[in-house]
């Protein structure tokens, strides 16, 4: 269902992807794990089509996104870290005219918002101004925009960053529920997620894979932290909470990596401020 093959994403002189490749099969949670600054959010970027790679071919349910990028989207449920969500607009609004601009039509648009209103428990705030809800409203009504079209696909970037440990838990259980039904891909730089959460691990460390399996085979009868420190090289500290900057205004960090000869993009604008 979604599959990444030889995937590069180049900027400028800067490699944030380097020969990616993975395959995530029908009805698998899959846990994209990482450092901040590893290279997911750039991944999800190009799976979803966001982004072009540089090199290498994005997939979803057999279609090249490149050359697909509309049957792609048909099947595809995206919730970005950041949300499209509308401040001014209210929950009610905001899902019908996501749900107008995928084209549903008026009858099926009104059961789909009581479904994914009442599967995402926003009845109490369906009137509120989405700039007045809390975070955690937020995170729900996202993944009530990802649910509206019935996608066979989710994918998800970072879907419990900033919540608290309740709305964690209501986030973590909807995706296992979800998981049930779906294939299912979300990025995490933290250990407790793929253990909640995940059949299937993929760990990225400086743009490149260097773990594909489950979870039990990454910790090898160890415990994830350990494999995580040991496979990223951390000796035993913790993964940074802040974003890591992709290109930092005072050169390259220490987990970049210099591609000598590489063709930099022909527009700055697009130029990853988080890989």
């Amino acid at each position: 269902m979604i599959e990444a093959q030889g995937l590069s994403k180049i900027f400028g002189t800067f490699a944030a992807l380097q020969d990616v490749s993975f395959s995530i099969p029908r009805g698998q949670v899959a846990a994209f794990l990482g450092p901040n600054g590893a290279g997911k959010s750039t991944t999800l970027r190009i799976l979803t089509g966001y982004l072009t790679p540089t090199a290498g071919v994005a997939r979803i349910a057999g279609r090249d996104v490149s050359r697909h990028r509309i049957e792609a989207a048909a099947r595809i449920g995206y919730l970005p870290e950041n949300g499209p969500l509308y401040p001014e607009m209210t929950p009610l609004e905001l899902l019908r005219f996501f749900g107008e601009a995928r084209g549903l039509t008026r009858d099926r648009l009104d059961a789909r918002i009581e479904a994914v209103v009442e599967q995402c428990r926003l009845e109490a705030v369906l009137e509120k101004s989405v700039y007045k809800l809390s975070k955690g409203y937020r995170q729900r009504l996202g993944m009530a925009q990802v649910l509206l079209h019935e996608p066979d696909i989710l994918i998800m970037d970072e879907p419990t960053s900033g919540l608290d440990p309740n709305q964690i838990r209501e986030v973590r259980e909807l995706i296992r529920h979800l998981g049930k039904t779906r294939t299912v891909l979300l990025s995490t730089h933290i250990l407790q997620e793929v253990e909640a959460v995940a059949d299937h691990v993929i760990l990225i460390h400086e743009g490149r894979i260097v773990f594909d399996g489950t979870p039990g085979e990454m910790a090898a009868g160890t415990s994830l932290a350990e494999a995580f420190y040991r496979l990223t090289g951390r000796n035993g500290r913790e993964a940074p909470e802040p974003e890591v900057s992709a290109a930092s205004p005072h050169g390259p960090t220490p987990s970049e990596q210099t591609v000598r000869g590489a063709v930099p993009e022909q527009d700055p604008e697009t130029r990853e401020t988080q890989a």
